[in-house]
């Protein structure tokens, strides 16, 4: 449903919730804000207009919805995607927010039930699409209603210079201009300046306050390789270093999904497909299926992704070069959104970059439009073949500067080398000339290499100066060597003839010696590594989160299954994803701390006061049933050096094992009998336990150390 009549209203009675903190505590569980949120929800509760640029992740959507509940009236929530303002309404209503959304999945009359409810007040946040906010319908009903703000997500979708433009957002200005004197929000995480100038002029949020948080994102190792075997090196990037995790897979084109979806299933990996040419029904379920499942990879289109807030999504791969370095910042942001160390991975080749080009050769738009985003093209092609820190460069273009070198990237731990190429390229552009400047790298490196060729002979281009001059390279050399030529903007790719390359204002310097040149030489592929963290980081800094590693007894282990399985099933009944019942990361809180009282589950980051109403008693029903078990038996004594090793006698050291067991656990303990007899009971007989504990078992860590010894000496009678 698109709202919960059952829902409270956002306060209490007493009216205590009069700051952003308090509701910060009260519905999210959270202590404190993170980087701009505090100064951002203030500027919006005192009426101002806000530009914010935020990474994914970052938060973004908390400076809205807390702003919503402590102004009257209702906020709202101009979204691109169903799917986003549906996944965003249902984590909502979980934290006892009254939300809802109006779009095409309602009905006739659950969309006029969905409007009653905000008629009459019952409403802190209603999300809608661009395209409905526009009608006169949904206006006339603005104009019935109070209204606390008005934010505008993804809002780089109104510039054309940006990489996901929607004509639908150029409208929205008439909007603001029907309500004027209502705060506004606009936010985005990828806009480079151009994009920001065309957001402040096209929403007429000119004297709005700028938000511009930082770009980078720490916890993401980032790495770019050239394409060879695609699938090799797509399933050996699984296998090697990330077995059973969860990720997507971009591809250019809707039939690559489709087949590598099918390659990965067959494979034996989680994976399914998701592209615009699918029926909305498969669509949808295989995107439930992803938010829901562990270990499920997604392989699709740049369709797919935008709003997704799956936090344990650990790698981002790109099968082709993406269009703009905005899109790939944006996509390869989807991973690591709980902080945890997580990985973009691009797989590209030149033919990538060609095929780009004459895809924007030949779509809609006017000579301006493809300009610019030839331009960016070349900018992310260039990306690819920078030999220095590849986050500097990254951060670099969003106006951001990073003073030193991350230590966390291809580039800073592959130690690329790189030569004076200046004779290569002078050879490459003769080349180029001398063979009439319309053909592609392919055809001009065997002219370098004087392969005997019929084509070459047809065109008599082994006769020219050219021919043969290039030996002292590899083909995979000179490809490289024309690639960088391209990204440095030595060389125009000519839509008109294929793909030929062709001499521009750069070219001459070179060929005249006027200048020098260095290319790098391409990195061997990088062997799987222990990737530390950011040099330059300290450990202080990173995003605060839990992880499973820091449990360090079998019994804390055990409690974590348990509520990842309450999780699970929880989320199943209630048809969200399990991230919306409770993040991982408050779930291995709880395993660590162990709160036996509402107001000790108060202190556990992410859960505020509606989870504890909903969840608090099973929750602390399942830890209390896993406390009843005896905790961690010390363990043995340090080994010492024996020099009769070989001789000493098994049964003495067995009886010194089973009387150090004894001591620790004796048998008049009642949590150890507790413990035994519930054993007995499951298995059937002493023995059996005796043997259960004998071999590895989810609590062997000390289960198998105190069976014999305490077995023998209890009375079970």
């Amino acid at each position: 449903m698109a709202y919960s009549s059952k829902t409270k209203g956002p306060f209490p009675e007493q009216n205590t919730l009069e700051s952003p903190g308090s509701v910060l505590k009260h519905f999210f569980g959270y202590d404190s804000f993170r980087g701009h949120q505090k100064d951002i929800i203030d500027h919006l509760i005192q009426g101002g207009d806000a530009l914010v640029l935020m990474p994914t992740g970052g938060g973004k959507s908390m400076c809205y919805q807390i702003p919503a509940l402590l102004r009257s009236g209702t906020g709202i929530v101009i979204s691109p995607l169903i799917a986003l303002m549906q996944d965003q309404v249902s984590a909502l209503l979980q934290l006892g927010i009254r939300a809802g959304f109006l779009n095409s999945t309602l009905l006739p009359r659950e969309a006029a039930a969905v409007e009653q409810h905000v008629l009459k007040g019952g409403l802190d946040l209603l999300y809608v699409a661009p395209e409905r906010v526009m009608t006169e319908g949904f206006q006339n009903l603005l104009s019935r209603i109070p209204i606390s703000l008005f934010a505008i997500d993804e809002a780089h979708c109104v510039s054309q210079w940006g990489h996901d433009f929607r004509p639908e957002y150029m409208q929205l200005s008439q909007l603001f201009k029907r309500f004027p004197g209502i705060p506004r929000i606009a936010l985005t995480a990828t806009a480079d300046p151009q994009t920001r100038n065309e957001i402040s002029k096209k929403l007429i949020m000119e004297q709005a306050r700028w938000f511009v948080a930082s770009f980078d994102r720490p916890n993401i190792f980032y790495r770019i390789i050239l394409k060879d075997n695609i699938k090799k090196q797509l399933t050996d990037f699984l296998d090697s270093d990330h077995p059973g995790d969860s990720g997507i897979v971009y591809c250019l084109s809707r039939k690559k999904v489709d087949a590598m979806a099918a390659f990965l299933q067959q494979k034996g990996y989680h994976a399914m497909p998701y592209h615009a040419g699918m029926n909305s029904e498969d669509r949808a379920e295989n995107q439930r299926r992803f938010l829901g499942e562990e270990s499920a990879i997604m392989v699709a289109t740049i369709a797919f992704g935008m709003g997704i807030d799956k936090p344990d999504v650990r790698f981002v791969v790109h099968l082709d070069l993406p269009k703009t370095i905005e899109g790939y910042y944006q996509e390869t942001g989807r991973a690591g959104r709980d902080g945890k160390k997580s990985d973009a991975l691009l797989i590209y080749s030149m033919g990538d970059m060609v095929f780009l080009r004459q895809m924007l050769g030949n779509s809609v738009g006017n000579d301006a439009f493809k300009r610019i985003q030839q331009q960016k093209l070349s900018a992310m092609l260039g990306f690819c073949e920078i030999s220095e820190c590849r986050r500097r460069a990254l951060l670099g273009y969003f106006g951001e500067k990073l003073q030193e070198d991350c230590g966390f990237c291809d580039t800073c731990l592959g130690d690329v080398e790189t030569f004076d190429g200046t004779i290569a390229a002078q050879k490459a552009l003769s080349c180029i000339y001398r063979t009439g400047q319309r053909f592609g790298a392919g055809y001009l490196i065997d002219v370098l290499l004087g392969k005997d060729d019929e084509r070459i002979k047809k065109f008599r281009h082994n006769l020219i100066k050219t021919f043969g001059m290039g030996n002292e390279h590899s083909e995979a050399e000179w490809r490289s060597i024309f690639r960088q030529l391209v990204a440095g903007g030595y060389v125009t790719v000519d839509q008109e003839s294929q793909g030929g390359f062709k001499l521009n204002e750069r070219s001459w310097p070179i060929l005249k010696n006027e200048t020098q040149i260095f290319f790098k030489k391409d990195p061997k592929p990088l062997k799987k590594t222990k990737r530390k963290s950011p040099i330059r980081r300290p450990k202080e800094t990173w995003p605060s989160t839990y992880d499973p590693s820091q449990l360090q007894s079998g019994s804390s282990l055990g409690l974590l299954q348990a509520l990842k399985e309450f999780r699970s099933k929880t989320a199943s009944k209630k048809k969200v994803p399990p991230y919306v019942i409770f993040h991982e990361s408050t779930l291995v809180e709880l395993a660590e701390k162990r709160p036996q009282t509402p107001s000790a589950l108060m202190g556990i980051s992410g859960i505020g006061q509606q989870k504890i109403t909903s969840y608090g008693d099973a929750i602390m029903d399942i830890i209390r049933a896993h406390s009843d078990a005896p905790g961690p038996v010390p363990g043995p004594p340090p080994k010492t050096r024996n020099p009769d090793k070989k001789t000493a006698d098994p049964e003495k050291k067995k009886k010194k094992r089973a009387d150090t067991w004894e001591k620790n656990w004796s048998p008049s303990n009642k949590a150890t009998q507790t413990f035994v007899q519930t054993k007995i009971k499951e298995l059937g007989t002493i023995e059996a336990v005796n043997h259960h504990y004998s071999e590895p078992s989810l609590i062997a860590s000390y289960a198998r150390r105190i069976a014999p010894a305490v077995l023998q000496g209890l009375n079970l009678d």
